[in-house]
């Protein structure tokens, strides 16, 4: 499993000839020029605009994956309404559906927006619920919570918002981590979506602006293309180390803790 990842590390040292001559998963010569052509390969731009779309993207998905998703994971494990077993099952139901089969009427309905070439198509859905996963992760965690902390709450004169927001929010901590970590890595990684409604490349991210290393009349720049690759494992894996911790903590003993 880390062999590929060693020999991308190691191969952003190489030259470009080295990479596939050699057998060899350390380089016989360190060239560390790679970074530097890498990051300047681009004419007018540097890489580091790629890296500063694909932050801006990522952080409003979290963002929306977080409100959203808790919003409506709250609604689902506490409140009654009308219907509520029957759209919780809708809800479901979008989960088994593959992303391709609602890719076009998506994209028609963007273009109609006039949003195409811009990021409202990769973030706004995010703000209304438009990941079920996560929703669902949630109203787990929320099921898990005490009914009893709910009523203290009423009897201290909490509304449904301030529970929601003073209780159930605070204890949710792992389950908001959980969201933030897979929903940064997700988008982060993504390279369909922008694929698809990004047409200018000032605006790419990352996963694009690595496609551009790649010259589909055999003139690829390697060295530099996993140089880049290296820079762009750096924000997921520090993301992750530095919220792992909560990926493993209890939601059922947390509201219990005096």
């Amino acid at each position: 499993m880390l062999y590929p990842v060693f020999w991308m590390v190691f191969g952003s040292v190489k030259p470009t000839a080295e990479i596939f001559s050699s057998v060899s998963l350390l380089p016989k010569t360190w060239f560390w020029d790679n970074y530097k052509l890498g990051w300047n390969a681009i004419p007018r731009l540097d890489f580091g605009i790629f890296l500063r779309n694909s932050f801006t993207i990522s952080f409003l998905v979290v963002v929306g994956n977080i409100v959203s998703a808790s919003l409506v994971a709250f609604a689902f494990a506490r409140l009654n309404f009308t219907l509520k077993s029957l759209w919780f099952a809708l809800m479901l139901m979008t989960m088994m559906l593959p992303s391709q089969v609602t890719l076009i009427p998506q994209y028609v309905l963007f273009h109609k927006l006039e949003w195409v070439n811009t990021y409202l198509p990769l973030t706004v859905p995010h703000f209304l619920g438009a990941a079920p996963f996560f929703v669902f992760l949630m109203v787990q965690f929320i099921r898990g919570i005490p009914k009893e902390l709910d009523e203290a709450a009423i009897v201290d004169g909490c509304n449904t918002f301030q529970i929601y927001w003073r209780i159930v929010m605070p204890l949710c901590v792992p389950a908001i981590i959980t969201t933030a970590i897979f929903s940064f890595i997700w988008t982060w990684d993504d390279f369909f979506s922008q694929l698809i409604y990004i047409n200018t490349v000032s605006k790419y991210t990352v996963p694009l602006g690595l496609r551009l290393f790649l010259d589909g009349s055999g003139k690829s720049e390697w060295g530099p293309m996993l140089a880049m690759s290296v820079l762009s494992l750096v924000p997921s894996f520090v993301f992750f180390l530095t919220c792992q911790k909560y990926l493993v903590q209890g939601i059922a003993t947390t509201g219990l803790k005096g």
